[in-house]
């Protein structure tokens, strides 16, 4: 079987900041960025800044070092089985404790992956193609699946271990049903094997974390770090203002406006590189009536050339160029450059052609406009309601009225994946590296197992089949071709709208050294200081 693994060659919150500044030692990471993390749970969602705090805490069986790598994480070693190319066998790491003095063992990995698979995981899309997991000896697990997956070590590096024992002892055996409201205790505590522990957390406000004294990776990473203290600053102005202040060391988002600003600060430099994320916006396509609109007895998102005809109302090099300050790369594709399946003409952007969009809107019948709302987060991408304010007037200039409704992105997801948004922005980066993420959460049609951030409608019975397929296919070349046919399908219909790829600016101390890891994942283990 091919191995084919993908890798890449103020108020409150100043107060917080001072009474950081002054707790802080040499040896104290003040980390700050836009949003926390929505959960503790390390299954129960699948977000950027919610798996970069579980990281710190917790650890999957394979990691993607700063470089995107894939390396050993809790697993030392992995294979497929000669004699059944169904199975991969898992080697685990011996003496791994957890955070409250356990034994990590092949029971806490079979449960933690019978966990994530569960209903209420935003992790089960990962796995669908999982038949069993189960223990082979105290340090070694076989996962079968349906069918050869070549893919499945990728899938596998945010997939976090849990302790079976605390788990279930905390009443916490299902992940938090986060769409229901759920709260529970594992949303709250936490029990890993990573290099931090949880000292103590008020969530949107503060973190603490100290360094794990009987971590496994001692000598195998730096571990400059003893204590980190993460605070949220939705605010850009206050997040920069800190880092200038040296009442933080680390931004992981720096505002695209204040680059040259933080960069030519004495004592501080900004770290740059492409991130593996893109940002567009959905349209629900699907739907018989949009609520939000005010066409009665139709979707105006259900014809194709209105579709269309917004693609090519949005300026992308004026997003660029006004919003981002030259710190995106305009896409028409929802895949990044590191995706395989990623091509120069799939990501070749539209002309903009206000006349064209016109012209098409009235063919559809739609020559007067209409109107309807755009949900937008205002706290998880770079520059996000801007953005969004920037797509209001390009819409506008073909007739759709839209009426933006900016919310932080713990009220914005659950719209998406509860389906109760008619039109949104998302940004989709992509742990794999494999267009297959892509296709199996956004693509394919909302099922039990999959298409949970696919709030289009959209339903295509041939890409459904090819989606599973790509699944167990082991030849790369024929493999390569579906994804190919995929993507022309989901272009011609104009299943959504591409932005950009986003640029990651991380600011931090002089004394730091870090580069940018292409998932925007810092893990502070990595991290060291002069």
């Amino acid at each position: 079987m091919k191995n084919l693994v993908i890798r890449l060659g103020i108020g409150a919150v100043a107060l917080t900041l001072a009474a950081a500044a002054t707790a802080a030692s040499a040896e104290t990471l003040r980390w700050a960025r836009s949003g926390d993390s929505l959960t503790l749970d390390p299954h129960a969602q699948n977000e950027g800044p919610t798996h970069t705090l579980a990281h710190q805490i917790y650890e999957p069986l394979l990691h993607r070092d700063m470089a995107g790598q894939i390396t050993p994480g809790l697993a030392t070693g992995w294979k497929a089985l000669a004699d059944n190319p169904n199975v991969w066998r898992f080697t685990l790491r011996k003496g791994v404790k957890f955070h409250d003095g356990a034994d990590f063992t092949a029971d806490d990995a079979v449960y933690s992956f019978n966990r994530a698979m569960m209903p209420t995981s935003a992790m089960k899309e990962l796995l669908t193609s999982v038949k069993e997991v189960r223990k082979v000896d105290d340090h070694t697990i076989d996962m079968e699946t349906n069918g050869p997956n070549p893919l499945l070590i990728n899938n596998l590096t945010n997939l976090f271990m849990m302790d079976a024992g605390w788990t279930e002892a905390n009443g916490a055996s299902a992940p938090q049903d986060v769409a229901a409201g759920e709260t529970t205790f594992a949303a709250q505590n936490t029990n890993g094997t990573g290099a931090f522990m949880l000292e103590s957390r008020v969530p949107d406000q503060k973190t603490v974390l100290k360094a794990n004294p009987n971590y496994w990776g001692k000598g195998t990473f730096p571990l400059a770090v003893s204590e980190i203290i993460y605070t949220p600053i939705q605010s850009a102005a206050t997040r920069v203002a800190a880092l200038l202040s040296g009442e933080v060391d680390f931004i992981q988002d720096v505002p695209v406006q204040d680059l040259g600003r933080v960069g030519s600060q004495s004592g501080l430099k900004v770290v740059t590189a492409a991130q593996n994320r893109v940002i567009f916006f959905g349209m629900n396509s699907g739907k018989a009536d949009l609520e939000t609109d005010n066409v009665s007895g139709k979707n105006p998102f259900a014809d194709v050339r209105v579709r269309r005809a917004m693609n090519i109302a949005i300026n992308r090099d004026a997003i660029k160029k006004v919003v981002m300050r030259d710190q995106s790369s305009p896409t028409n594709v929802i895949m990044p450059p590191f995706v395989n399946g990623w091509t120069s003409e799939l990501d070749a952007i539209p002309a903009h052609d206000v006349a064209a969009a016109k012209a098409l809107m009235a063919e559809a019948g739609y020559g007067d406009g209409f109107s309807v709302t755009l949900n937008c987060p205002n706290d998880r991408y770079i520059n996000d309601e801007a953005i969004c304010q920037a797509a209001v007037g390009m819409l506008g200039q073909i007739g759709i009225k839209v009426n933006l409704d900016a919310k932080p992105k713990a009220q914005h997801f659950p719209m998406i994946t509860n389906k109760t948004t008619e039109f949104y922005m998302l940004g989709w980066g992509v742990p794999t590296f494999d267009s297959h993420y892509i296709f199996n959460f956004l693509v394919h049609a909302t099922t039990e197992n999959r298409g949970s951030w696919n709030n289009t409608g959209y339903d295509n019975a041939d890409v459904n089949a090819k989606v599973v397929a790509l699944e167990s296919e082991t030849d790369l070349d024929r493999r390569n071709a579906i994804i190919g046919e995929i993507w022309a399908q989901v272009q011609e219909d104009q299943l959504y709208l591409p932005i950009h790829n986003q640029v990651l600016n991380w600011g931090m101390k002089d004394g730091i050294n870090f580069d940018v890891q292409p998932e925007d994942q810092p893990h502070f283990k990595y991290l060291t200081m002069n």
